[in-house]
């Protein structure tokens, strides 16, 4: 009976220390002003624009042009 306790105990402590944690974390999301997340946003669009593509469209859909026929085949 003394295990059940503590584990019952020890439960009761996990579930509190993560609702603390989603607490704490929800307060420092809403801490944010509209503008600064807006301002973030587009930094990250801006960074992830100025990434060239690894390969055009046309080589990536190469291997799928010769695959599909093969997968049709086998059903």
């Amino acid at each position: 009976m003394r295990l059940w306790k503590l584990l019952g105990l020890a439960g009761l402590a996990g579930v509190a220390a993560s609702g603390a944690v989603l607490a704490r974390n929800e307060r420092q999301r809403r801490a944010h002003t509209p503008d600064e997340i807006r301002s973030r946003l587009r930094q990250r669009h801006a960074a992830l624009a100025e990434v060239p593509d690894p390969a055009p469209a046309e080589e990536r859909t190469a291997g799928r042009r010769r695959r599909l026929p093969r997968l049709l085949r086998r059903r």
